[in-house]
């Protein structure tokens, strides 16, 4: 199961809503979400090892090497948000008349923001051995429930209950 274009549509609008929250909630200035380079990608476009079986999201990290010493252009890391469709749309599917798609693409999108900028920061290692990166989790779902909870309406409400400590939403990995 993949998005079609009304999912992509509205993945897209949540991924700039998440932004607007994150940047706000961190206090990132003028370079924004920006100083934190990332982008999304849908099931269609991942490679074998950037698909879970138990995330909606599996962020990865990748560095890319500095172009040559003489032009002085400095390697960079940045973060691929890999969207697990087959799973989320599942997850719409079961939750019937209860979870709805945009709503959940919210959860998913601001949380996966928030551990970008966590990384990206500094804040938290990427490296982390799994029972740090567990305690991480944690945190980031406590975060995103309260950057949620004072622009939740009804059916965002419904997926900040439904999806709380008990469930996997993301994962992190590193290449």
């Amino acid at each position: 199961m993949y998005f079609g274009q009304t999912e992509v549509s509205q993945m897209r609008s949540s991924f700039d809503l998440a932004e607007k929250l994150t940047e706000k909630y961190f206090s990132l200035g003028a370079g924004g979400i920006k100083s934190h380079p990332y982008e999304v990608k849908t099931l269609i476009e991942l490679r074998e090892h950037e698909v879970h079986e138990k995330a909606f999201a599996h962020l990865c990290k990748y560095y890319v090497p500095e172009k040559s010493s003489i032009s002085g252009n400095a390697g960079f890391s940045f973060y691929k948000v890999c969207l697990q469709d087959n799973r989320i749309l599942d997850a719409v599917t079961r939750g019937g008349s209860f979870i709805k798609f945009a709503p959940l693409m919210l959860y998913i999108a601001l949380h996966e923001m928030v551990h970008v900028v966590r990384f990206g920061s500094g804040a938290v290692d990427f490296e982390a051995p799994e029972d740090q990166k567990r305690e991480e989790e944690e945190r980031v779902n406590v975060l995103t429930r309260g950057i949620l909870k004072p622009v939740a309406d009804r059916e965002l409400n419904l997926v900040i209950d439904c999806f709380n400590d008990c469930y996997h939403i993301g994962d992190i990995f590193n290449n």
